[in-house]
């Protein structure tokens, strides 16, 4: 499985986790729901659990667990701060439609 984080994504979540004693990692996982069918998590984590997949960079940790591993192999993550906000952007080879929220997507 390839899933790789952005520059500005691991700098993002290396921010976070600092700022975050207690916690291990961002844990990014897919769900059923969301108006186009599947829809992306995010939490932040205390540890990881044995079938998670640990992305490491620049001081970022994000781990994803082995359910949601095939829905999102090829996937980059980014993070996005610009004058509409700030938030994570999933670029997602295997969606073949997305909402307008970026959240939500069908394979």
């Amino acid at each position: 499985m390839t899933i790789t984080l952005s520059n500005s994504a691991a700098k993002r979540i290396a921010e976070i986790l600092a700022s975050k004693s207690n916690k291990y990692a961002l844990r990014i996982s897919v769900e059923g729901g969301g108006c186009s069918g599947f829809s992306y998590k995010y939490d932040l984590v205390g540890q990881k659990n044995d079938d998670d997949l640990v992305i490491e960079k620049d001081g970022a940790r994000v781990v994803i667990d082995s359910v949601s591993l095939p829905f999102m192999d090829g996937t980059e993550v980014n993070f996005i701060d610009n004058l509409m906000g700030q938030t994570f952007e999933i670029k997602n080879p295997n969606a073949i439609s997305s909402c307008g929220c970026g959240t939500s997507f069908s394979i």
